[in-house]
């Protein structure tokens, strides 16, 4: 199982609850889509039980203190990652940029795209890619605070409100 979070945007209160929920459900792996925005929202993070992908949104103006901030801790970031898991190959964009969000889509390289941004959640699938956004932690935008778990294994995602 994979949990998946985006648009954080420093509630590490809405942060601490998506990761004792992915602790509760053994994930292996988190990624978090972007828009974590400040350091500070990197102490949540400590307390999961899996390591950590993330990929930077189009909030984060402090990106070397992120950097330095998540040294000893089991994390990689990037703007764009791509992670093989389990047979299946994923990548993760925030999706600021709807035409390259359109190429990881379209290029059928990928089982899964991990996108973010619209703080909308929603699990399509787009001619056999699974696109996954799992709308916002935070609670910002929608007034709902979600997150998605991945079973890799069946290729099937579920939204979890937090």
């Amino acid at each position: 199982m994979i949990g998946i979070m985006a648009d954080t945007h420093d509630n590490v209160e809405a942060m601490n609850r998506a990761v004792n929920l992915f602790n509760d459900k053994n994930v292996s792996l988190i990624l978090h889509a972007g828009d974590l925005v400040s350091p500070f929202s990197l102490e949540p993070l400590k307390k999961a039980n899996a390591p950590i992908k993330y990929v930077y949104g189009n909030n984060e103006r402090e990106r070397d203190r992120i950097k330095r901030k998540a040294e000893g801790m089991d994390v990689e970031i990037g703007d764009c990652l791509e992670i093989e898991y389990k047979n299946i190959k994923i990548v993760v964009y925030h999706g600021e940029n709807p035409a390259i969000l359109n190429a990881l889509i379209n290029c059928k390289e990928y089982d899964v795209v991990v996108t973010a941004h619209t703080h909308q959640p929603e699990i399509s699938n787009e001619e056999g890619v699974l696109v996954i956004n799992p709308g916002e932690v935070c609670g910002i935008l929608t007034g709902r605070k979600t997150v998605a778990i991945l079973d890799a294994e069946k290729l099937e995602a579920e939204i979890h409100e937090i």
